[in-house]
């Protein structure tokens, strides 16, 4: 290895470089035009600004630089989106307010294509997909029952299956929303319809679960 790519190197043995920042952009922005299969290490280079060589200083091939990606989009999955405060016992308000910004965030036309790339070779690269699906949809279904199981301790709600709960809450949160965009068949739902749609989700929660 020459010295210039040896000098390249970050130096502290961190991930979070400039550098390594500046290779991650440039490959998300391939793979999510491209796909995985047809994105090429050069174009991946050209787009990123740096040689090729520089690459394989800070990845070892395509597919850890996918990983490098996925573990990027991961850290950007919907963060305080799932934030809850457990002291709050205030759940219609709580509920509208995060239903609310989660739909928006999984709206985002970037993070959905992000998704369709992941699924797309999820199937020979399980371990990719399962990193996406456990720092986004299990992230925010644990956090979720988590609130909920301390509601119901306080005696605010009745629920019996946290984690059943809250993945229902979630799912009707975005019903009729999340799989038109997933299939690029529409575009991101106005924000009346996102209130209609989580306020119809949190009215039918609470029919269910608030304590009598």
């Amino acid at each position: 290895m020459s010295e210039a790519l040896v000098l390249e190197r970050p130096v502290d043995g961190t991930d979070d470089s400039a550098k390594r920042r500046q290779i991650l952009a440039g490959a998300r922005q391939i793979f999510l035009t491209q796909g995985f299969d047809a994105a090429s290490m050069m174009d991946i280079a050209k787009a990123a600004g740096v040689s090729k060589g520089t690459l394989y200083v800070y990845f070892k091939d395509k597919d850890d630089l996918f990983d490098g990606m996925v573990r990027s989009e991961c850290v950007m999955q919907i963060d305080g989106v799932f934030d809850f405060d457990h002291a709050d016992h205030d759940v219609e308000a709580v509920l509208l307010r995060h239903g609310k910004a989660f739909v928006k965030a999984i709206g985002n036309p970037e993070r959905l294509s992000s998704w369709r790339t992941v699924i797309a070779v999820a199937e020979r690269m399980p371990e990719v997909g399962r990193k996406l699906y456990e720092s986004g949809p299990a992230r925010g279904v644990a956090s979720l029952a988590a609130y909920l199981k301390a509601q119901t301790e306080a005696g605010v709600l009745a629920v019996d299956d946290y984690e059943v709960a809250a993945s229902q809450f979630i799912e009707t949160c975005h019903a009729t929303m999340l799989k038109p965009m997933l299939f690029n068949f529409g575009p991101p739902p106005t924000d009346e319809r996102i209130d209609h749609v989580v306020g119809i989700a949190v009215r039918t929660f609470l029919a269910a679960y608030r304590k009598k």
